[in-house]
């Protein structure tokens, strides 16, 4: 039985998507979903919200991103929450941390569950991506081409797996390092990296033309799109918590897994040109154009180009807020 309350705590985005993923697939078809801002979320509206009946469906998915203030905020009475939480509403708490010697860790654990979201160390990682290649891909990646793998992208687990599934839908169930090593499209990354910049610099046109042409060079990637740009801008969200926590610049853009080196400057600028309120407003367009392709409301390739066309409508943010 589904748990009431979920904390995916750690660093990684693409984990926590994972869980998320996991979660929605174990509710009733049709849940209705409610995503919040945890930065700027009452609680008197939050709860006011997961205590609700859904209008057209049997239960309710309340996901509160950025949840690490959200919870120092109002702990107390999250405590009381998680120890009686709402019988027909699913919370999950997206943070970045979350001390085990804290009461409502425990209490999350007891009555919730906790998703680690931590990438595995460098070292790890080719163990990583041989379990990954075969759960999610049923691709058999000997440890070696792993290595190599793990070499070339690093531990950013959300470009790794685009990776493995790209060299899957290539190989004949198995590959070796050799393979790998000529797979690595970093044109297509250096494309899709480019789209988004020009998303973020308000140059529709241009992004519009880049998302066709990389549909034209792969017609698989409109099924990673979503996923992608979600990441994408999901650490430009957590680009401003990290600077408002007071780290500087170099700690940020390690913690995001900014690579390679080249990148990092043109990442900052374009964050900085999006600005948060922006963010944030197109990461809840994403989540609706998300939902429309999976109702069978318009094509993927169309929705997403819908999407570039729509962040281009206003002009980039020039403050955070």
């Amino acid at each position: 039985m589904l748990k009431p309350v979920h904390a995916l705590v750690g660093s990684d985005v693409f984990l926590q998507l994972e869980a998320l993923v996991g979660i929605t697939a174990e509710l009733p078809k049709g849940t209705q979903r409610v995503d919040v801002d945890g930065e700027t979320a009452e609680l008197g509206n939050v709860l006011d919200e997961v205590r609700s009946f859904a209008m057209f469906s049997e239960s309710k998915l309340i996901v509160i991103r950025s949840a690490d203030d959200f919870v120092s905020r109002f702990r107390g009475q999250m405590e009381d929450y998680v120890e009686k939480p709402a019988a027909d509403s699913v919370v999950v708490l997206r943070m970045n941390s979350l001390p085990k010697n804290q009461r409502i860790y425990k209490l999350i654990d007891k009555h919730g569950r906790i998703h680690p979201c931590e990438p595995p160390a460098q070292k790890d990682l080719p163990a990583w991506i041989v379990k990954r290649a075969q759960d999610a891909h049923s691709l058999a990646i000997p440890l070696d081409a792993a290595r190599v793998l793990a070499d070339l992208i690093g531990n950013d687990l959300g470009r790794l797996d685009n990776e493995i599934e790209k060299v899957a839908l290539q190989a004949d169930g198995k590959v070796d390092a050799a393979t790998i090593a000529r797979s690595i499209s970093f044109q297509r990354e250096q494309e899709m990296w480019d789209m988004t910049d020009e998303v973020a610099a308000g140059h529709t046109a241009s992004a519009v033309k880049r998302w066709r042409k990389l549909v034209q060079m792969d017609s698989s990637t409109e099924f990673r799109a979503v996923t992608w740009l979600t990441i994408w801008l999901e650490k430009v969200r957590k680009y401003y918590t990290l600077k408002r926590q007071g780290l500087n610049e170099a700690a940020v853009l390690k913690e995001l897994k900014i690579w390679p080196f080249d990148k990092q400057r043109p990442f900052v600028e374009n964050a900085v040109k999006l600005g948060e309120k922006r963010t944030g407003q197109l990461v809840e367009l994403l989540a609706d154009i998300d939902r429309r392709s999976k109702s069978g409301l318009g094509e993927m390739v169309q929705n997403v180009e819908r999407f570039i066309l729509a962040a281009g409508q206003q002009p980039a943010a020039t403050s955070n807020r």
